[in-house]
């Protein structure tokens, strides 16, 4: 250690406490030290969070999105403070740093404009939890489980297993849906046509009573069912019923779907698809003077 403590790399000044200056050299073990206690928060801040996670937040009762948020924000705390020690290590202060400091506003008003606009809102969203781990949401034409927040994007894993990277200020910025915010509870609506003349309150039971039967569906809020009016072809309705997750809603879509056409078959209520009738009239043809003018009768189509 004596060896390398004799090595002088550069000086800076130090108040003493008297008031003077004083200079002070930083040694290569100055040096040493600085990077070994930055590789430390390094590797602190990639594993003492899922320590935390795995040993201690895991047994709470604390949301999934909260645990997350919270090994993140640790995360970020360790490396800022590893990394403000290892330049004071390096006998850096904040007279020296402020020139840094400015030159990387520069940058930051240049190049690296939306890299920090992505970075503070990963922090907005770790602090404020408009999305947490887990949720389901919904941004343009993308939707998806929020698997991970990260510095520069927001990861979703589609229903197709894709992961889709979303930049953390579009997330803030642009118009997005959470389907599990503050509730997990969807609604599901299933539209049904029946043929004229059917009997509409029969139809009506019968799609009430298959949505009832439904182990997924919720019985509070209870099953609806409205007839919504009259269409071209068919009488309208709407069976609205509700779910605990938005994961239910593509199978219980299909199994009512399934069941409210097999009850209705059974209790002969058609479900029309839509048809147009075609009238072809026929023209008499134009003949020249001499010419029979017998006209053939129209012949049914």
């Amino acid at each position: 250690m004596s060896i390398f403590d004799n090595v002088r790399l550069w000086s800076h000044s130090v108040t003493d406490r008297y008031g003077g200056l004083t200079a002070e050299w930083v040694t290569l073990w100055n040096l040493m030290q600085a990077l070994a206690i930055l590789g430390l928060a390094i590797i602190a801040s990639r594993n003492l969070p899922g320590f935390l996670e795995v040993f201690v937040l895991s047994r709470s009762r604390m949301h999934a999105g909260t645990r997350y948020a919270t090994v993140s924000i640790l995360g970020y705390i360790i490396l800022a403070t590893g990394t403000l020690i290892a330049f004071d290590r390096l006998g850096a202060e904040w007279s020296q740093l402020q020139w840094i400091v400015a030159a990387l506003g520069v940058g930051i008003g240049f190049g690296l404009q939306e890299i920090i606009a992505n970075f503070v809102s990963g922090l907005i969203i770790l602090f404020e939890r408009p999305i947490r781990v887990g949720d389901y949401v919904t941004i343009g034409d993308q939707s998806g489980t929020v698997n991970r927040i990260q510095i520069r994007a927001t990861t979703l894993a589609d229903l197709d297993n894709r992961e889709i990277l979303i930049p953390n200020k579009a997330l803030i910025t642009e118009r997005v849906t959470n389907w599990t915010l503050s509730n997990s509870i969807i609604r599901l609506i299933i539209h049904v046509g029946i043929a004229y003349g059917s009997d509409t309150d029969t139809a009506r039971q019968i799609m009430l009573n298959t949505a009832g039967a439904n182990e997924r569906v919720l019985d509070v809020p209870p099953p609806q069912v409205f007839f919504l009016g009259f269409g071209d072809s068919s009488l309208d309705f709407e069976v609205r019923v509700f779910l605990r997750g938005f994961k239910e809603r593509f199978p219980v879509s299909h199994a009512l779907h399934t069941e409210i056409n097999r009850a209705l078959k059974e209790a002969d209520i058609n479900i029309p698809f839509p048809q147009r009738d075609l009238h072809i009239i026929s023209t008499p043809k134009k003949t020249s003077p001499g010419e029979n003018n017998t006209v053939t009768p129209e012949k049914p189509v």
